[in-house]
């Protein structure tokens, strides 16, 4: 299964035409739009009950639903547009969502996160109005895909500079989509 995990918010979002693009050449796959989730970052009640149900082994409980559905995709597109030297935050709070010990990772006896993961690729699409800089996006991804969700390839598309005087964004979008490979 093919799991889009997709963190454009805006109608005519660049980020999510390059990601649909990519998804069109691998053929049928699960959305999940965040806007549209109801999730929430983990406050003290929520961490309690999840931490009750991970204690039990009781994974049935729907907050899990998310986690399972990451651990079991065997390609992951994420869709995320480059805000403020990162991402959109329901990214971020989709993640510490589904980060589930025992579901998505595990640890071993040093504590080292050891991946539970079954994708053996994860690609991050996204757009940036100027340079586009990894560091608190891509990179991020990257380590946990790797470090932690035992994803060990990762692949960046990126199209950049769509909103400096004197570049094309449609022409960089195009050539960002002509170029695509899976």
């Amino acid at each position: 299964m093919i799991l889009y995990i997709n963190a454009c918010v805006r109608k005519e979002s660049r980020t999510n035409r390059i990601a649909r693009a990519l998804l069109d050449q691998m053929g049928d796959y699960e959305e999940v739009k965040l806007s549209e989730l109801d999730i929430k970052p983990l406050n003290e009640q929520r961490l309690n009950e999840r931490t009750r149900w991970i204690e039990k082994g009781l994974f049935e409980s729907k907050i899990f639903d998310l986690a399972k559905q990451f651990a079991k995709a065997e390609k992951i597109v994420i869709g995320a547009p480059y805000w403020d030297l990162s991402f959109p935050t329901l990214l971020k709070t989709y993640l510490e969502n589904i980060y589930v010990t025992n579901i998505v990772s595990r640890y071993n006896e040093q504590g080292i996160p050891e991946g539970l993961c079954h994708a053996k690729i994860l690609y991050y699409v996204t757009t940036s109005g100027g340079p586009y800089c990894p560091t608190y996006s891509y990179d991020y991804i990257r380590s946990l895909a790797i470090q932690c969700f035992g994803i060990q390839e990762t692949k960046c598309i990126k199209a950049e500079m769509l909103d400096v005087d004197g570049y094309d964004a449609e022409k960089i979008i195009e050539e960002t989509i002509k170029n695509l490979s899976i």
